[in-house]
């Protein structure tokens, strides 16, 4: 991992977005972040595995996510599953792309808004 900086890892990829936003909520395994996302996103994003695993390879790589040691009781969950968490450079990217689609919004907003007033719409 490089000395990276949240403007430096941005726009992130959609999925790598949904991936940290399904962290936020604790230590998950894939198909446990696979899950999430078609919650949140209410069936409207359904991540396949090799999106997942090729997401969380980059991420790993950039220091966004690590994989958990914290593992649940055995007679619980399979051994062989690994964890994913959210780091600190994870958290502070997500909240730099948050705020720059939050900018990207008001200027779409804008601009319709601009374009709907000079066609008269």
């Amino acid at each position: 991992m490089l000395n990276q900086t949240p403007s430096s890892l941005l726009p992130l990829p959609v999925s790598q977005m949904h991936i940290l936003l399904a962290l936020t909520t604790g230590d998950k395994h894939g198909y446990a972040i696979m899950k999430e996302v078609e919650s949140f996103t209410e069936g409207a994003v359904m991540m396949g595995p090799g999106t997942l695993y090729g997401a969380v390879k980059q991420m790993l790589k950039a220091g966004l996510i690590d994989e958990s040691s914290e593992r649940p009781d055995p007679d619980l969950d399979d051994e062989r599953r690994r964890y994913y968490r959210l780091t600190d450079l994870g958290l502070r990217t997500l909240d730099a792309e948050v705020d720059r689609i939050e900018q990207l919004a008001r200027t779409a907003r804008s601009r319709r808004t601009d374009a709907m007033s000079r066609l008269g719409a």
